[in-house]
Protein backbone atom coordinates (compact mmCIF):
# COMPACT_ATOMS: atom_id res chain seq x y z
CA UNK A 1 0.00 0.00 0.00
CA UNK A 2 1.35 3.37 -0.82
CA UNK A 3 1.51 5.04 2.85
CA UNK A 4 2.86 8.36 2.75
CA UNK A 5 3.61 9.43 5.90
CA UNK A 6 1.50 12.10 6.68
CA UNK A 7 -1.71 9.43 6.32
CA UNK A 8 0.09 7.12 8.20
CA UNK A 9 -2.24 5.87 11.47
CA UNK A 10 -0.21 4.26 13.65
CA UNK A 11 -2.40 4.47 17.02
CA UNK A 12 -2.87 1.09 17.62
CA UNK A 13 -6.19 1.16 19.80
CA UNK A 14 -7.50 3.51 16.14
CA UNK A 15 -6.77 0.59 14.11
CA UNK A 16 -8.51 -2.15 16.65
CA UNK A 17 -11.44 -0.09 16.55
CA UNK A 18 -12.08 0.27 12.68
CA UNK A 19 -11.69 -3.54 12.64
CA UNK A 20 -14.03 -3.78 15.22
CA UNK A 21 -16.32 -1.72 13.95
CA UNK A 22 -16.10 -2.72 9.76
CA UNK A 23 -15.33 -6.52 10.54
CA UNK A 24 -16.25 -7.14 6.71
CA UNK A 25 -12.38 -7.60 5.37
CA UNK A 26 -11.48 -8.32 1.87
CA UNK A 27 -8.47 -11.66 2.56
CA UNK A 28 -6.37 -11.55 -0.07
CA UNK A 29 -4.43 -14.42 -1.15
CA UNK A 30 -2.98 -16.25 -3.74
CA UNK A 31 -4.54 -19.62 -5.45
CA UNK A 32 -3.23 -20.91 -8.50
CA UNK A 33 -0.79 -18.32 -8.85
CA UNK A 34 -3.16 -15.72 -9.14
CA UNK A 35 -4.32 -13.17 -6.52
CA UNK A 36 -7.89 -13.50 -5.10
CA UNK A 37 -9.91 -11.77 -2.46
CA UNK A 38 -12.56 -13.20 0.02
CA UNK A 39 -14.76 -11.34 1.83
CA UNK A 40 -14.93 -12.73 5.17
CA UNK A 41 -16.34 -11.02 8.90
CA UNK A 42 -13.03 -11.23 11.48
CA UNK A 43 -12.88 -11.20 14.77
CA UNK A 44 -9.44 -9.57 16.16
CA UNK A 45 -8.59 -10.25 19.43
CA UNK A 46 -6.22 -8.42 21.16
CA UNK A 47 -4.83 -10.54 23.69
CA UNK A 48 -3.38 -12.60 21.21
CA UNK A 49 -3.52 -10.14 18.22
CA UNK A 50 -5.03 -12.55 16.57
CA UNK A 51 -7.76 -12.59 13.34
CA UNK A 52 -10.49 -15.19 13.82
CA UNK A 53 -13.06 -16.19 11.66
CA UNK A 54 -14.85 -18.79 9.25
CA UNK A 55 -15.13 -20.07 5.47
CA UNK A 56 -17.83 -22.32 3.85
CA UNK A 57 -15.75 -26.03 3.55
CA UNK A 58 -16.28 -25.90 -0.68
CA UNK A 59 -14.45 -22.74 -0.53
CA UNK A 60 -10.95 -23.90 -1.44
CA UNK A 61 -9.28 -20.75 0.60
CA UNK A 62 -8.49 -22.92 3.28
CA UNK A 63 -6.87 -25.68 1.62
CA UNK A 64 -4.87 -23.88 -0.97
CA UNK A 65 -3.89 -20.51 1.68
CA UNK A 66 -2.96 -22.93 4.46
CA UNK A 67 0.33 -22.05 6.06
CA UNK A 68 1.02 -19.08 3.48
CA UNK A 69 1.12 -14.97 4.05
CA UNK A 70 -2.32 -13.65 3.58
CA UNK A 71 -3.25 -9.81 3.76
CA UNK A 72 -6.89 -8.69 5.29
CA UNK A 73 -8.27 -5.45 4.12
CA UNK A 74 -10.54 -3.70 6.45
CA UNK A 75 -12.21 -0.70 5.14
CA UNK A 76 -13.41 2.20 7.16
CA UNK A 77 -15.39 5.61 6.25
CA UNK A 78 -14.83 7.07 2.80
CA UNK A 79 -16.26 9.83 1.02
CA UNK A 80 -15.63 11.51 -2.81
CA UNK A 81 -14.64 15.37 -1.47
CA UNK A 82 -15.14 18.03 -4.51
CA UNK A 83 -12.60 20.74 -4.62
CA UNK A 84 -15.32 23.47 -4.37
CA UNK A 85 -15.38 22.89 -0.58
CA UNK A 86 -12.08 24.16 -0.16
CA UNK A 87 -11.68 28.16 0.77
CA UNK A 88 -8.59 28.04 -1.26
CA UNK A 89 -10.22 27.32 -5.04
CA UNK A 90 -11.36 30.83 -4.67
CA UNK A 91 -7.87 32.20 -4.13
CA UNK A 92 -6.02 30.02 -6.70
CA UNK A 93 -8.46 27.55 -8.66
CA UNK A 94 -5.58 25.37 -8.06
CA UNK A 95 -8.14 22.60 -6.58
CA UNK A 96 -8.80 18.58 -8.00
CA UNK A 97 -11.12 16.23 -6.31
CA UNK A 98 -9.91 13.52 -4.22
CA UNK A 99 -11.17 10.64 -2.50
CA UNK A 100 -11.26 10.59 1.68
CA UNK A 101 -10.86 7.10 3.13
CA UNK A 102 -9.19 4.84 5.98
CA UNK A 103 -8.16 1.53 5.61
CA UNK A 104 -6.55 -0.92 7.89
CA UNK A 105 -4.20 -4.10 6.58
CA UNK A 106 -3.28 -6.84 8.31
CA UNK A 107 -0.45 -9.22 7.14
CA UNK A 108 0.15 -12.95 8.75
CA UNK A 109 0.37 -16.73 7.62
CA UNK A 110 -3.31 -18.36 7.66
CA UNK A 111 -4.18 -21.43 9.79
CA UNK A 112 -6.97 -23.76 9.80
CA UNK A 113 -9.02 -24.75 12.66
CA UNK A 114 -11.19 -27.62 11.68
CA UNK A 115 -12.79 -28.43 14.87
CA UNK A 116 -16.60 -28.17 16.20
CA UNK A 117 -16.36 -27.05 19.26
CA UNK A 118 -13.92 -23.93 18.50
CA UNK A 119 -16.59 -22.95 15.63
CA UNK A 120 -19.24 -23.03 17.78
CA UNK A 121 -17.65 -20.52 20.24
CA UNK A 122 -17.04 -18.35 17.13
CA UNK A 123 -20.14 -18.00 15.70
CA UNK A 124 -21.82 -17.71 19.21
CA UNK A 125 -19.72 -14.79 20.01
CA UNK A 126 -20.14 -13.44 16.37
CA UNK A 127 -23.71 -13.48 16.90
CA UNK A 128 -24.32 -12.41 20.04
CA UNK A 129 -22.35 -9.45 19.70
CA UNK A 130 -24.23 -8.44 16.41
CA UNK A 131 -27.79 -9.35 17.76
CA UNK A 132 -26.71 -7.13 20.89
CA UNK A 133 -28.34 -3.94 19.93
CA UNK A 134 -31.70 -5.58 18.76
CA UNK A 135 -34.52 -5.68 21.17
CA UNK A 136 -34.93 -9.63 20.84
CA UNK A 137 -31.40 -10.83 19.86
CA UNK A 138 -31.52 -14.13 18.25
CA UNK A 139 -28.74 -17.08 19.65
CA UNK A 140 -27.22 -19.65 17.71
CA UNK A 141 -28.97 -22.03 21.03
CA UNK A 142 -32.30 -20.77 19.22
CA UNK A 143 -32.06 -23.12 15.89
CA UNK A 144 -32.12 -26.62 16.38
CA UNK A 145 -28.90 -28.73 18.30
CA UNK A 146 -28.80 -30.92 14.91
CA UNK A 147 -29.31 -28.37 12.57
CA UNK A 148 -26.24 -26.17 14.46
CA UNK A 149 -24.67 -29.36 14.21
CA UNK A 150 -24.90 -29.47 10.44
CA UNK A 151 -24.29 -25.80 9.88
CA UNK A 152 -21.18 -26.32 11.43
CA UNK A 153 -19.73 -29.69 9.58
CA UNK A 154 -20.14 -26.74 6.45
CA UNK A 155 -17.36 -24.34 7.44
CA UNK A 156 -13.99 -23.89 8.36
CA UNK A 157 -12.33 -22.00 11.10
CA UNK A 158 -9.65 -19.43 10.01
CA UNK A 159 -7.14 -17.53 11.86
CA UNK A 160 -4.57 -15.47 11.36
CA UNK A 161 -1.72 -14.43 13.99
CA UNK A 162 -1.31 -10.76 13.12
CA UNK A 163 2.38 -10.05 12.23
CA UNK A 164 2.17 -6.68 10.87
CA UNK A 165 -0.73 -3.65 10.69
CA UNK A 166 -0.67 -0.70 8.37
CA UNK A 167 -3.22 1.71 9.12
CA UNK A 168 -4.10 4.85 6.29
CA UNK A 169 -6.47 7.42 7.68
CA UNK A 170 -6.55 10.25 4.14
CA UNK A 171 -8.90 12.49 5.50
CA UNK A 172 -7.24 16.12 4.21
CA UNK A 173 -4.27 16.07 6.27
CA UNK A 174 -1.89 17.11 3.31
CA UNK A 175 -4.45 20.53 3.29
CA UNK A 176 -4.68 23.70 5.18
CA UNK A 177 -6.65 23.96 8.23
CA UNK A 178 -9.19 25.84 6.36
CA UNK A 179 -9.76 23.42 3.57
CA UNK A 180 -9.82 20.72 5.83
CA UNK A 181 -12.58 22.59 7.56
CA UNK A 182 -14.56 23.29 4.70
CA UNK A 183 -14.19 19.46 3.19
CA UNK A 184 -15.68 18.48 6.87
CA UNK A 185 -18.89 21.07 6.72
CA UNK A 186 -19.48 19.47 2.96
CA UNK A 187 -19.69 16.28 4.26
CA UNK A 188 -21.64 16.89 7.38
CA UNK A 189 -24.23 18.48 4.57
CA UNK A 190 -24.17 15.07 2.60
CA UNK A 191 -25.54 11.28 3.05
CA UNK A 192 -24.82 9.65 6.46
CA UNK A 193 -21.74 8.33 4.71
CA UNK A 194 -20.34 11.37 4.36
CA UNK A 195 -21.17 12.59 8.15
CA UNK A 196 -19.76 9.98 9.43
CA UNK A 197 -16.04 10.46 7.59
CA UNK A 198 -16.86 14.51 8.86
CA UNK A 199 -17.23 13.46 12.16
CA UNK A 200 -13.66 10.94 11.62
CA UNK A 201 -11.63 14.40 10.11
CA UNK A 202 -12.94 16.79 13.24
CA UNK A 203 -12.03 13.85 15.27
CA UNK A 204 -8.46 13.68 14.41
CA UNK A 205 -7.12 16.78 13.70
CA UNK A 206 -3.78 15.88 13.38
Amino acid sequence: MYLPKHFEQTDAQALHALMREHPLAALVSVQDGEPTADHVPLVFDTASNTLRGHVARANPLWRVAAGQPVLAVFTGPQAYVTPSWYPSKAETHKVVPTWNYTVVHAHGVLQVVDDAPWLHALVSGLTDHHEAPRAEPWAVSDAPAEHVQQMLRAIVGIQIPVQRLLGKWKISQNRSEPDRLGVAAGLGQGPEPARVMARWMLADRS
